[in-house]
Formats: C-alpha cells, structure tokens, sequence
C-alpha cells in the first residue's frame, strides 16, 4: 500500500513536471515569436492552440481596453456575442482583480463561462478573457489559470509595446514633417524689407503654429515693374508647403513669359487644380506696378483685400475672381488698374490677422482696421506694421488663432 501511495506521488510529481515543462515551452515559444516582430494576427493563432490542443478549453474570448472601450481581439467557440454585449460584461466584472469562477454569476452571458482572467497594469485594466468549456481538475486549477494569464499578459505587453512603437514612429515622421515644411516654407519666405528709391517695402510673418499656409513675395520684374503676392493655401503641413513651393515656381515662370495679370492668374488656377486634384485651394492678391506710368494692375482671387491708402483717404482692392483651384474654368475674373499717387502705402494681409480670438468682435472688424490703415497711412512700412501689432495685442487684445501676414510697401 505504501508502494502505491509513494508511486502514485511519483507520478503525480512527474504529470506536473512536464506540465510545468509544456508552459515553460509554450511561453518560450510566444517570447520569441514576440522578439521577431511576429504579425499580431500569428501571436493570437499561437494563443489559441495553446488554449485548444494543450488546456483543452473550448471557448474564449480576448478582449482588450482602448479609449475606456473594451473590444474583443480573439475568440472561438459557442455562439459568438455581439461587440456591444461583450463590452457591456466589463462593469459587472470590473472590482474582481485576479481570476474568478463565473459558471455561477448571475449574468445570463457571463454565467455561460467558467472563469474570468484579468490583466492589470498599475491598477490600470489592460485586458481580461473570458474561458468557457474548461474541465480540469482541481489540484491543477490553480495552475492552469496562473498560466493562462501569464500567456496573455506577455502578448497583451507585446502588444502595448507594439503600440507604442508605432506611435513614437508616427510622432518622429510628424516631427520630420514637420522640419522639412518648416525648411521649405523658409526658403519660400523672401526678406522681411527691402527699399529702394521708389519703394521701400516691410513684411511680419507669424506663424499660429510651427508651419502654416501663408506665402507672400516681392520681386522685380525689370528696371521699371515690380510685383508682389499675397496667398493662403487652405491646409497646413509638408503638404501645404509643398503645394506653395509649386506655386512660387509656377508664378516666377509665368510672368517671366507672360505680362498679362489675367492670363498668369488662369493659367496657375489649372496648374494647382491639377496638382491637387480640387482638394486644396489657393486665395491670393497678385499685383504689377509699372513705376513710369504709376499704373497698378492687380487681381485679388477670393483673398481679403488689400488696402490702399492715399492722401488721408484708403480704398479696398477687391475686384478679381474667386479662388484658384476650386474650378476647371474661373467662372469670372476682372482685373483691377488704379493710378498710384506719390506717398501712397499699400497694405497687404491674410486672413488670421482677421480671424483673431477677441473678447469683443466690435474691437476687431474691417471697418477698424480701415480707420487704423487711415489715422497710420503715413508711417514707414516697419512702423505700420510694427503699430499695427501692438495695436493688435494691447487694444484689441486679441489671440492668434491662425497665421498673419502683413506686407506693406511705400510707393515714392
């Protein structure tokens, strides 16, 4: 009698050796899938015969936590729940910390399953499962649950670290984007003044954040003309920036071949619809000053008008077209000539310097920015700009919400 007892323990200490061998195998196996950056797909089919061949469990199901959502990743066996039911299960579940019988709960769903698995990271849920159609025996109950969590507790780390991974190189290609916008909105960026005998001219470019959609130029185009622009691309990014280095160069293209404002205009509209297939558009004010016969010629493509200021008084430059890029065909567009006096300023904006976040709309509107162009029309363009900044952060008091451009230029 005593020779059976001590042989049976025997093979019971062996059951269990090799047991605890098969589990040691088994999380070998897993760890170095996960070291070869195996798909996740292939670490669930991994989970599952585990679960299948060597425990014997006949249905399961892996749920795991995002946005406070629990979503079932794997699952096999029984009538398949729907994802809202399953989710549902966590708040009838979520005080128990450590594996739990369930064939008694008083859920209808949950009381289909055997036991309940959680995994807990610094109090934080991560993941549970549910197992159902498990028989094992007791003294090796204990076991099996404690291995059945270690499994998914390694995959569920797998998969967090996956996780983060992928989001330091998304936040790495962002911030290389990012650069590489900034780069080439840089070389975009002509100089922020430039004087001459008849014109002296000054620009402030405030970016909302590292990169925006504004574009402005000033350049001759022989001994007696020279020309500038104002633009917004809709959007932000390498994109955005892209789109305008395209433009810019288009632009200088054009009008070293083509000395009609309307023709330069239509011609970009087809050039940035098809390089943006109509997802982005660009508003623009494009204007030519001839300084022998004091003709300004502009079109302002659905841009906020520029302001020109003369002898105490000011006018807006609105005639043009909508913007470019919108359409095949602009369906109008009237180009703007007007006679420039001696000493007139001529003041050139985007839209952020519009769009500001004020405690009051009555302190920023058009009709006040035209009475600051009026009662400042005479300062150099640097001290125009530079007041109507000052005015902006310590009148108005307003909040940058998106990009300002100011360029303003003094025609002698």
């Amino acid at each position: 009698m005593q020779n059976y007892q001590e042989s049976s323990g025997e093979d019971e200490l062996i059951r269990l050796l090799l047991k605890r061998q098969s589990e040691l195998n088994s999380l070998l196996e897993v760890t170095r899938a996960i070291n070869k950056n195996t798909p996740t797909t292939t670490l669930f089919q991994m989970l599952e015969v585990i679960l299948k061949n060597y425990l014997q469990i006949g249905k399961f199901r892996f749920m795991i936590e995002k946005n406070s959502t629990f979503t079932c990743i794997a699952k096999y066996g029984g009538n398949i729940e729907s994802p809202t039911v399953l989710n549902n299960t966590w708040p009838l579940l979520s005080k128990l910390k450590s594996p739990a019988p369930l064939h008694e709960h008083t859920d209808k769903v949950l009381s289909t399953y055997n036991y309940f698995i959680p995994i807990y990271h610094k109090n934080k849920a991560l993941a549970f499962a549910l197992i159902g159609d498990f028989d094992t025996s007791g003294d090796m109950l204990s076991n099996d649950l404690n291995f059945i969590q270690t499994l998914i507790n390694v995959i569920v780390v797998a998969l967090e670290n996956k996780r983060l991974f992928r989001e330091r190189l998304q936040a790495e290609r962002f911030q290389r984007e990012m650069e590489l916008a900034v780069e080439v909105q840089n070389m975009l960026v002509p100089m922020r003044e430039h004087k001459e005998d008849s014109v002296e001219v000054d620009a402030k470019y405030l970016p909302h954040q590292d990169i925006g959609g504004d574009y402005f130029d000033f350049f001759r185009l022989n001994e007696n003309e020279f020309m500038w622009c104002v633009a917004d691309v809709s959007g932000k990014g390498i994109s955005a920036a892209l789109l305008m280095a395209n433009f810019q160069a288009s632009l200088h293209g054009l009008v070293a071949i083509e000395d009609d404002l309307t023709t330069v205009v239509e011609r970009l509209n087809k050039i940035v619809l098809r390089n943006t297939q109509g997802e982005r558009f660009i508003t623009l004010f494009l204007a030519k000053y001839n300084e022998k016969t004091r003709k300004l010629n502009y079109i302002n493509a659905g841009h906020n008008p520029t302001i020109l200021y003369a002898e105490g008084g000011a006018v807006q430059l609105k005639l043009g077209t909508t913007m470019i890029g919108a359409f095949d065909d602009l369906p109008f567009l009237n180009e703007g000539e007007i006679d420039v006096e001696p000493g007139s300023l001529l003041f050139n904006y985007t839209d952020g310097l519009m769009d500001l976040e004020s405690l009051s709309a009555k302190n920023w509107n058009e009709d006040k920015m035209m009475e600051y162009v009026i009662d400042n029309g005479e300062l150099t363009p640097d001290a125009f700009n530079e007041g109507l900044m000052h005015h902006i952060n310590n009148v108005v008091k307003g909040k940058l919400i998106d990009d300002i451009t100011l360029l303003t230029l003094r025609i002698t």
